[in-house]
């Protein structure tokens, strides 16, 4: 056991954190996206939300002060009647780990899945909100 390391981390979540270099992109996907067929390396986090997931790796991860938006999500589909309620926790969560933040980017849906190709790793959650894929790029520790 490790002090100050959020439990929901596995020793593998933990390994490819630390193995990942500046610029590497991490995706912290929702239960429909399709994670084991688009993943390089695959992290299960099976019975978390993608908002507890992102609350943890938060507080390890440093995010790229070298781009405009480190944060990335998935745009609603146009004709697609949602207003992703989640994208406000998210919000909360990054503007509090990282003063830098000035919004998130938006990507199309298949141009998400197709940068999420060339991510580092992806972690699969349980999450059910629509819409609630997240990709990080990350920073440098200074």
């Amino acid at each position: 056991m490790l002090k100050n390391i959020p439990s929901i981390l596995s020793p593998d979540l933990l390994k490819i954190l630390m193995e990942m270099g500046h610029g590497d992109e991490l995706v912290i996907a929702d239960g429909n996206f399709p994670a084991a067929s688009i993943a390089q390396r695959l992290v299960r986090l099976d019975g978390h939300g993608v908002f507890e997931v992102l609350e943890a790796v938060m507080k390890l991860f440093p995010l790229d002060p070298y781009v405009e938006k480190p944060v990335s999500l998935m745009e609603v589909v146009p004709g697609d009647n949602v207003k992703p309620v989640i994208w406000e926790s998210y919000n909360k969560i990054v503007s509090e780990e990282y003063k830098r933040f000035n919004g998130f980017e938006f990507i199309e849906r298949f141009a998400f899945y197709e940068r999420a190709k060339k991510a580092y790793a992806v972690i699969a959650t349980s999450e059910s909100a629509l819409y609630a894929n997240v990709i990080l790029k990350k920073g440098i520790v200074v």
